[in-house]
């Protein structure tokens, strides 16, 4: 039986986690451990948002995309 505490438990865990290996090979084929904190962030994001809809997700994420500005490191030039 898994342990629980304040609403987690180890089984909560085991899934993120093999979610994230799948994405690995799956989506990303390659991460880099410069990125990785960036990679676990929207595996997280995913994980939490599995439970909606398509059309949620996709009105989030272009909400959150027009308030924001374009990120340097993401954006490959260093500059804005």
């Amino acid at each position: 039986m898994a342990v629980k505490d304040k609403g987690a438990c180890t089984n909560q865990a085991d899934s993120y986690f093999s979610r994230m290996r799948r994405a690995e090979f799956g989506a990303y084929h390659r991460v880099s451990g410069a990125y990785l904190y960036h990679y676990a962030d929207e595996m997280t994001w995913r994980e939490d948002m599995r439970r909606e809809s398509n059309g949620d997700q996709y009105v989030m994420v272009a909400a959150a995309a027009r308030a924001h500005p374009a990120n340097r490191i993401w954006k490959g030039t260093g500059s804005s």
